[in-house]
């Protein structure tokens, strides 16, 4: 019988093929990619995924991301380069076409289709304008050798022809060098003792791009307020203060307002004489309006305001957000986590369940509302999703409780090697019950190395007094630091012996890298 081969793009209705293929392809493995991560890699980058067919039946695929390879570094991890297995690590506007899968079916090789497959990827590379396409490539006979060679030492005998690895001998001789080693890059590969070769194929065809207008920018402008509690006469009364702040901000051209958590508790001294419980509902009614008028803000003042925290009663369930308002219109919600015990005993809040990092012009951020930051977990996912910048909007009401969330969020920033701002309220409010007096230090935290302040402090205000914070970081010496600095904390990981998982998102792959 006459075998029809096809190479195409692969759709969502080849999963059950595809997953056949694999279960062939990875019998020793029992991983397996799932077909919600599928479809998320379809979603991000359709024509990056290829499938080829016999007879219309999916014997083999070529999966691959687009990346700001710089960002990562010739040491990396798979876990790392993939964003914990969420592909969140995807940019449109990277550099690099780095390849997260290629098998063939057992009893097809020996064709060539492998072959078809890379050739697929080179010229989408050069049709993309990408400068390279890199992977880690597996190693499945060092296993044999391990005890009498390095992976160095094998990767040469195979280069000399002296010995042979059938995944290595394919990739070279399809015109990928070998740049490194990468150590424990795959932990479940046993075959391969948890190393990958890192290779590389440059496109010759490649042209340097000028930087386009409205691209990310790496130098960005933070902009804190720290936020006087003081009685308002309703909603209008207190959006004329927030707007003045975002009119100053906006003035000095910052790309971020951060505002602090509970800005608003001002409303409640209306409602002073019902149960506290009762009280913050009111004050929840008029979020949905508040939401609106920050981000029409957002829009009139050319800036991503991140609103602090307010209550939302949905559902009979009362918890604490905040949104991310972009210039551009867009919008998302965070959520508080972790309530803390007065939250949870005076105003009966719940915490939320969704956490994520936001893509934005200045790159991907995260949001921790106050009690949140004390919980390293929530900021390592985040970290893992390709966080730069983490705002944590708190409300503190004595210095005790201002020095936790200070102490932690500089820790945040050193272990996720991220940029942190913290911004919260100053003053007193004698007629809402539970929320008498009020401390505060905004400030924005960096890692400490040396391309950063000694004491990992860029900026802070004056304590307990109204004012703004403008304070610039460049995200070029995150990038630095990952790959050169003094200590490398995210790279360092034993992830041999530990891990975060975030249990409501199948972060868990189920095939990696061949």
């Amino acid at each position: 019988m006459t075998e029809i081969i096809n190479l195409r793009n692969l759709n969502l209705e080849d999963y059950e093929g595809l997953r056949t293929a694999m279960e062939k392809a990875y019998p020793n493995t029992g991983h397996y990619w799932g077909k919600q991560q599928i479809s998320r890699l379809l979603e991000l980058f359709p024509q990056g995924q290829f499938v080829i067919t016999v007879n219309e039946k999916v014997v083999g695929c070529a999966l691959a991301i687009i990346v700001k390879y710089e960002k990562f570094g010739d040491n990396h991890t798979y876990k790392e380069i993939t964003g914990n297995y969420t592909f969140d690590t995807h940019s449109p506007k990277g550099d690099t076409l780095y390849g997260i899968e290629v098998f063939i079916s057992p009893e097809h090789r020996g064709k060539r289709l492998g072959q078809r497959l890379y050739e697929a990827r080179k010229e989408l590379c050069e049709g993309l304008n990408l400068k390279a396409i890199v992977f880690g490539g597996r190693i499945p006979n060092y296993h044999i050798y391990k005890d009498s060679l390095s992976p160095k030492e094998y990767i040469q005998k195979v280069r000399n022809k002296e010995i042979s690895d059938p995944i290595l001998n394919f990739q070279l001789s399809n015109d990928f060098q070998p740049k490194r080693v990468l150590k424990g890059y795959l932990p479940y590969d046993l075959e391969s003792c948890e190393d990958a070769v890192l290779l590389h194929w440059l496109n010759i065809y490649y042209q340097d791009k000028p930087k386009a207008f409205g691209s990310e920018k790496t130098t960005v402008r933070l902009g804190l307020v720290q936020w006087q509690m003081r009685l308002y006469t309703g909603i209008e009364d207190l959006f004329q203060q927030v707007e003045y702040f975002v009119d100053a901000l906006a003035a000095y051209k910052t790309d971020f307002a951060l505002f602090p958590e509970y800005f608003n508790a001002p409303l409640m001294a209306e409602h002073n004489e019902l149960p506290e419980s009762d009280a913050i509902k009111k004050l929840a009614s008029f979020s949905s309006e508040m939401k609106e008028r920050f981000t029409e803000l957002a829009i009139k003042y050319n800036i991503n305001i991140i609103t602090g925290s307010m209550p939302e009663y949905k559902d009979d369930k009362l918890t604490n957000v905040g949104y991310l308002c972009r210039r551009n219109g867009t919008r998302e919600k965070y959520e508080k986590i972790h309530v803390t015990p007065a939250e949870a005993k005076y105003w009966a809040l719940k915490g939320g369940d969704s956490i994520k990092a936001f893509d934005t012009d200045c790159g991907r951020i995260g949001v921790l509302i106050c009690y949140d930051v004390e919980f390293p977990e929530l900021s390592r996912v985040l970290a893992d999703e390709g966080m730069r910048i983490l705002f944590v909007p708190f409300l503190a009401d004595t210095q005790t409780a201002y020095s936790r969330v200070r102490h932690c969020a500089q820790a945040r920033a050193i272990e996720n090697e991220c940029f942190v701002a913290i911004a919260g309220s100053v003053g007193n409010l004698p007629r809402v019950k539970n929320m008498d007096i009020q401390y505060a230090q905004s400030a924005v935290l960096t890692p400490c190395d040396f391309a950063f302040p000694n004491t990992g402090l860029k900026g802070e205000t004056t304590a307990n007094n109204e004012m703004i914070l403008i304070a610039d970081v460049d995200l070029n010496l995150l990038d630095e630091l990952h790959n050169h600095g003094s200590v490398t904390n995210l790279k360092d990981r034993r992830h041999d012996i530990y891990e975060v998982i975030r249990k409501n998102h199948d972060n868990m792959p189920d095939v990696k890298v061949v």
